[in-house]
């Protein structure tokens, strides 16, 4: 389990991902991005309008099965990417580097960018804004209500009258 917690709001994810859209803007133009679900939507989505691309594709890359570390599983292919040439895939993070390496080798022409990096990982992408220590654990604005601290999905919350 990680020793320290990072916050992140939602003000500061959306200047980190601008300001990793500031180191991106003189290596493109993008023909396109490739999002890295669940957490490269939201820092694609601000990256895009930054940079003024249109086309966004998905990558999904399941490394977690009930909550242990497992064989990664493509589950959703990016096919609009093909090879990744001229496309710039978008992630929240790389910590170990297991699913930005099943995702470089899917798309190895390909640009990888994060808006935040652990030692174990960094060495996969071409891009990142911050590094953090690798036993960090971040709390991303979808993690968390308004206290810092993890809320769970709501799909994993009882319904009201049920046990």
């Amino acid at each position: 389990m990680a020793q320290q917690y990072y916050t992140v709001t939602w003000d500061q994810l959306h200047r980190d991902a601008r300001a990793l859209a500031w180191r991106l803007i003189d290596s493109g133009p993008w023909k396109g991005i490739v999002a890295v679900t669940r957490g490269g939507l939201i820092p694609a989505a601000i990256i895009a309008r930054e940079l003024e691309c249109r086309l966004i594709e998905s990558v999904s890359v399941e490394t977690y099965q009930e909550e242990q570390l497992g064989r990664p599983v493509v589950t959703k292919p990016p096919s609009a990417a093909g090879d990744g040439d001229g496309f710039l895939i978008v992630d929240d993070l790389v910590d170990t580097g297991t699913t930005a390496r099943v995702v470089r080798a899917l798309l190895p022409k390909a640009h990888f960018a994060t808006v935040y990096a652990k030692p174990a990982g960094k060495d996969v992408v071409d891009t990142f804004v911050t590094e953090v220590s690798q036993n960090t654990w971040i709390l991303f604005p979808w993690d968390t209500d308004a206290a810092p601290q993890f809320v769970a999905p709501i799909a994993r919350t009882p319904k009201p009258g049920t046990v």
